[in-house]
């Protein structure tokens, strides 16, 4: 009998070796395709408008500065400084890899976790779950920052238990805090998990030992206060540097965040420094007109049902680069696995409970907080992602441990087959995604030498063909109004100014071509960029009919088009003088 006891146990052991090897070959697999993913010059929204330009706008100026034209530029940035390091020496494809690694380090924190609740094969097939969800591999390939996030949040959270596990040890704490300061410090949705831990710490300690009596002793309780008033100080005083550098200079340490709560400050943001036409504080108020629920109901022409159920519709329906979808993608089994635990008869045959619960109201908490405060993004709730993660391989693990005692052989062939189809399912799902963003990306054109640097670019932003020419060309005393380029300054190499209310202030305040172009020239304004199509959809909109055709009689007589492409035109202007 006790060797048909070994017997088994050594092939269960040979069976989870050859697994967990097949889930290693995975991991690096995956990992090599997303590192010829990233080496590819960036063309990415974000990193154009602020992750990378502002970097390279301090490096330009030989220190962090105030800039009031770009209004990112007052967000909290840990990892924007580190991008800074290899655009210091010329190479804007490194932040991709400093970007991912995070993913790779969260991951790791998964690995750890599960293999030290469960066992090793579940760890790492967590690790190749959230690494291959399909919104981590977009961002594994960007320069973005919400990895960081992801990856110190989860850090955080993930140490909190391991204070609970290890009998509220001050030094899982403290890690906890710390990890939430630098969350803070990397991207103001933080501020979302900087509440989330701070108010469970003391309701974690209290719950230690369920519902007896000496929890309820005013001993405790203090403690208990003590605990969450220390992991409150620590977090804050990790964040502090960005709070301070913006109470500096805008007398709101989280601006623009909640700005009309602080609104007794003295003067504007960079009012020394700024162009006096623009009023960013005016463009923060005016963003806040339309709720996010009455933007979906009357430009998305969504139901109120459709609106509700938006908290699990981002499970199935996102889609990149599309609002209405959420601007990007989860997996279906992210939703689905986590229910497992749901199911009584499922959840008896497991441990871990206390996790558990952490996870899921962490999770829970999160998600509805960001339905209810903004228009839903898949990246906003990005956090969420590695505690969902978790919670689906205990799903998995609760599925198998019941299939494994399940009384009659067909209900345990079932269940091992529900199983393995629900692990192939979601891995299939990611794995379609990478190759669909493979094709999109097309690396390899790119580092064969096929398509040089500029091609590259320009096949995603085709601007980029007559940002060149601005930076090459032109003499160092002119100066660039932009219209509709989307703020993505990263690639210019000189100051210009992408302001449309310049041109709309401009041409209500005159009476004539003559006008306009005093105006314009006053300001040093030398040549006009604009995108074709949404700068005629503003001009219809913005002007009356007679100012319309003043503005046209302008663009006319006054802009001579030096060059045209992809949908953008070049123009000089023409002034009297």
């Amino acid at each position: 009998m006790d060797h048909t006891i070994n017997a088994m146990e050594i092939n269960a052991g040979k069976k989870e070796n050859w697994v967990s090897l097949g889930y290693c070959l995975l991991i690096a697999a995956l990992t090599l395709v997303i590192l010829i993913m990233a080496t590819v010059p960036p063309v990415s929204r974000d990193a154009l408008t602020h992750h990378l330009a502002v970097p390279k706008l301090w490096l330009r100026n030989g220190g962090i500065y105030e800039i009031p034209s770009v209004p990112f530029s007052y967000y909290p940035m840990n990892l924007d400084l580190l991008y800074a390091i290899p655009l210091f020496f010329g190479n804007d494809i490194a932040p991709k890899y400093i970007h991912f690694s995070f993913a790779l380090l969260t991951a790791s924190l998964i690995f750890f976790y599960l293999r030290s609740r469960l066992k090793t094969s579940y760890g790492l097939l967590g690790a190749l779950f959230f690494l291959s969800i399909p919104v981590i591999v977009k961002l594994s390939v960007t320069v973005y920052v919400d990895l960081g996030l992801i990856f110190f949040s989860t850090a955080a959270l993930l140490s909190l238990l391991e204070w609970r596990k290890q009998g509220y040890q001050w030094k899982y704490l403290i890690f906890s805090a710390v990890s939430c300061g630098l969350a803070l410090g990397t991207k103001y949705n933080g501020m979302v998990v900087f509440f989330l831990l701070t108010c469970s710490v003391p309701f974690i300690y209290l719950r230690r030992t369920g519902n007896d009596a000496s929890n309820k002793s005013l001993a405790n309780q203090f403690r208990a206060l003590g605990f969450g008033s220390v992991f409150f100080l620590v977090s804050l005083m990790l964040f502090s540097p960005w709070l301070v550098k913006n109470a500096i200079q805008t007398n709101n340490p989280v601006f623009p965040l909640y700005n009309r709560w602080f609104q007794s400050f003295q003067h504007q943001p960079g009012e020394k420094n700024r162009q006096p036409d623009v009023t960013l504080d005016k463009k923060v108020r005016k963003s806040g007109k339309w709720g996010h629920f009455a933007i979906r109901k009357v430009i998305y022409g969504e139901s109120f049902g459709q609106i509700s159920l938006i908290p699990l519709r981002v499970f199935f329906e996102g889609q990149d680069d599309d609002p209405k979808y959420f601007d990007g993608r989860l997996n279906p089994f992210l939703l689905i696995l986590p229910m497992l635990l749901l199911v009584p008869w499922l959840n008896k045959s497991g441990s871990h409970l206390a996790d558990i619960k952490i996870l899921s109201i962490f999770s829970f908490a999160y998600l509805i907080f960001v339905f209810f405060r903004v228009d839903m993004r898949i990246r906003w709730i990005s956090p969420i992602v590695p505690p969902m993660v978790i919670l689906s391989m205990f799903g998995l693990q609760r599925l198998h441990l019941f299939g494994s005692r399940a009384g009659q052989k067909w209900n345990r062939w079932f269940l091992k087959g529900a199983l393995l189809s629900a692990i192939a399912g979601m891995l299939l799902i990611n794995a379609n995604y990478l190759y669909g963003l493979y094709q999109k990306i097309d690396p390899i054109s790119y580092i064969s030498g096929r398509v040089g640097r500029d091609q590259y670019i320009t096949r995603f932003r085709p601007e980029y063909e007559i940002v060149k020419h601005i930076n090459q060309k032109l003499p160092d005393d002119a100066l660039v109004l932009c219209l509709f380029i989307g703020n993505r300054i990263y690639y210019y190499d000189r100051p210009i100014r992408s302001d449309k209310n310049v041109l709309k202030r401009a041409v209500h305040s005159s009476a004539s071509i003559d006008q306009i172009s005093d105006s314009l020239e006053n300001m040093g304004i030398t040549h006009l960029l604009m995108r074709y199509d949404l700068s005629e959809s503003w001009i219809e909109n913005e002007f009356d009919p007679q100012k319309r055709a003043l503005l046209r009689l302008f663009l006319e007589k006054r802009a001579k088009q030096v060059k045209n492409y992809g949908g953008y035109g070049f123009f000089e202007l023409i002034y009297n003088t």
